[in-house]
């Protein structure tokens, strides 16, 4: 079970960094986590940034739920 877990984990943690990013939401991009990349690279870099941290997390919990091993 606790495999699994991360790999829920993984894979949410990516679709709200990757929707954000599509979506631009405010609530995101303005947190005080988020304000940093923002600060140092803007707001649209920030975006992608986040938007590409998004899609490597996706790929990492899938890539995480092929190749763990089931009882």
């Amino acid at each position: 079970m606790a495999p699994y877990f991360m790999i829920i984990i993984f894979a949410i943690t990516g679709i709200i960094a990757l929707l954000a990013a599509l979506f631009n939401w405010g609530w995101f991009f303005t947190a005080q986590n988020a304000q940093y990349v923002v600060k140092l690279y803007g707001r649209q870099k920030a975006r992608f940034i986040y938007g590409a941290l998004g899609l490597v997390l996706i790929l990492m919990a899938v890539y995480f739920y092929l190749n763990t091993p089931t009882s």
